[in-house]
This record gives structure tokens, C-alpha cells and sequence, in this order.
């Protein structure tokens, strides 16, 4: 598939290798572009090296810094401050919640996730156009 097929870039963020790739090559599979980082400082630098990324789905909990401390980074931050994201965790409390919310995240998913349903979120957030065809 040449770049100029591909949806929308998305960035993954989570300390998790396996579960990082796993989603990237999902959501390759439906003709987005992903950029991963395991950490919030990598993160940070991908969304540096790649400013037309249009969408962050990060896990919360890492070993350094949380999704939560990236989130608040992003809405700290002029020129992103209003980017879409969407948090993925199979430890989210009530408290993290509240902080989601007050953060105006899109969305948040248990682990291990669903992959329909962030599929269908991602289609309505990002409908595929008509030239373009998810599948060959």
C-alpha cells in the first residue's frame, strides 16, 4: 500500500512490546499509519518527528510516567491540546476515571481490548473515504 493510501497517524503508546506491535499491526491492517513509543518521553518525540499525527491511544499504566501524565502534557501544550485520545488499561480505577474525564479523553478501553469496537470508534472518527478500500 504506497503513503498516499494509507488513513489517518496514529501514535501507540504503551510499555507492553507485544501488545504495542500487536495493535499497530491491527490498525496497519485497516490502512492507518502508526508510530509506537513505549514510553511518555518517546511519545513525546514521536509526536515532535511526526506533527500530523491525528489521534493518541495510550495505556495508563507505565513504569515511568502514566498515560494520564502524558494526556496532561498534551492539554498543557497549545498546539496540541486538543488532540483526540483514547486510553487503553486493565487497571483503570474510579479515580483514573474522573481524571479521564476531566481530561476530555474520547474514550477508554479494558485490556485486553476489544478489537472490534476500536475499529468501529476509529471508522467513526476517521471514516474511510470512497477511493479509499480498507481491504484490497
Amino acid at each position: 500500500m504506497n503513503s498516499r493510501s494509507k488513513r489517518q497517524q496514529l501514535l501507540l503508546v504503551d510499555d507492553e512490546e507485544d501488545a504495542l506491535l500487536e495493535l499497530a499491526e491491527l490498525l496497519e491492517g485497516e490502512g492507518f499509519c502508526c508510530f509506537t513509543a513505549t514510553s511518555v518521553s518517546l511519545a513525546l518525540r514521536q509526536l515532535t518527528v511526526h506533527p500530523d499525527i491525528a489521534l493518541v491511544i495510550t495505556d495508563l499504566r507505565m513504569p515511568e510516567e502514566s498515560g494520564i501524565a502524558l494526556i496532561q502534557r498534551l492539554r498543557n501544550h497549545t498546539a496540541r491540546q486538543h488532540l483526540p485520545v483514547i486510553v487503553i488499561s486493565g487497571h483503570a480505577d474510579m479515580d483514573n476515571v474522573s481524571d479521564l474525564l476531566r481530561l476530555q479523553v474520547l474514550d477508554l478501553f479494558r485490556k485486553p481490548i476489544y478489537h472490534d469496537r476500536l475499529i468501529h470508534t476509529l471508522n467513526y472518527l476517521f471514516p474511510v473515504s470512497k477511493l479509499y478500500s480498507v481491504r484490497p
